[in-house]
């Protein structure tokens, strides 16, 4: 993918075309860079702009709730169908089914909440180095390969601050229950055209971006790398505390407390670099391991 190119791109994606009908429908492109199966984060992230489309002004996404229900391809678009479940001066809920060629891919529930006073505490930032002082991916990866890595052409940054699932594979003293990474996505976003509008554009970049980051966290405990293990996201949360830019540099601090049955569970709080707690995150993935190369965790 031409690095030039995935910001407008993924902005494209986001930019959803009324359905048949019209009403609380809506069609989602495929993404641009093929990948199978579908990202998916990029669904994730569709889904949740189809029913931010659905809800009045004043009410941003507090949480949103998806279940991967099967592979999806990259070769064809999604119909996104949004239902109504609650409206009220506070609250609006939504579930959003998607769906490829009449089958069902992707589900989600969003919940929307005008902000009210109440009380407020939040858990500490963990210290770690400033996202300039550390190498971009593709410098980590050309040091775990030996060879020179070219830009991956995505619409983000990844900065991570400990070892790769591929640096614990090599030296199992280095598998770590926890990763943290700085994440944002491209410069150069646009201004919404009202608050709303944009807040829900930053809420979205944080839910595709996010996802990126989540399973790795399972193989490096286990010191095991994608070479010698498959995975896909069964089901993704996010709660959305206050309000941030996607394109800020923002920290991953990720935890794995469980894999059990074949499925991993990463747990995550996401912080601005000034260490405001401004989401929380949830993944559970099936994780298939090469013959070989189970660890007992």
């Amino acid at each position: 993918m031409d690095r030039e190119r995935a910001l407008p791109d993924l902005l494209g994606l986001l930019d959803l075309a009324p359905g048949e009908g019209g009403g609380h429908h809506f069609v989602g492109p495929p993404p641009v860079e093929p990948s199978v199966p579908v990202y998916g984060g990029h669904l994730a992230a569709q889904a949740l702009a189809a029913a931010g489309r659905t809800v009045s002004a004043g009410l941003p996404v507090h949480s949103t709730h998806g279940f991967f229900l099967r592979p999806a391809l990259p070769s064809e678009p999604f119909d996104y169908r949004v239902e109504e479940v609650r409206d009220s001066a506070s609250f609006a809920t939504r579930r959003v089914l998607a769906t490829q060629r009449g089958r069902e891919v992707f589900a989600m529930t969003a919940s929307f909440h005008r902000p009210e006073p109440g009380l407020g505490h939040q858990d500490p930032m963990p210290p770690v180095p400033a996202p300039e002082t550390l190498p971009a991916y593709e410098e980590r990866l050309t040091e775990a390969f030996g060879a020179v890595m070219q830009p991956l052409g995505k619409p983000y940054e990844l900065r991570f601050v400990g070892p790769l699932s591929f640096d614990a594979e090599k030296d199992p003293s280095l598998a770590s229950p926890r990763t943290q990474v700085w994440v944002r996505a491209e410069a150069g976003l646009p201004d919404g055209a009202t608050a709303d509008g944009e807040r829900l554009l930053h809420s979205c970049l944080l839910v595709y971006v996010c996802d990126v980051t989540m399973l790795e966290t399972v193989l490096v405990r286990h010191g095991i790398s994608w070479f010698h293990a498959h995975g896909r996201s069964v089901d993704y949360t996010v709660w959305i505390h206050r309000p941030f830019r996607a394109d800020d540099w923002l920290l991953c601090a990720l935890e794995s407390p469980v894999a059990a049955g074949g499925r991993g569970l990463v747990l995550g709080r996401v912080f601005t670099r000034d260490g405001v707690l401004v989401a929380t995150l949830a993944q559970e993935g099936l994780i298939r391991v090469s013959s070989g190369h189970g660890t007992p965790g």
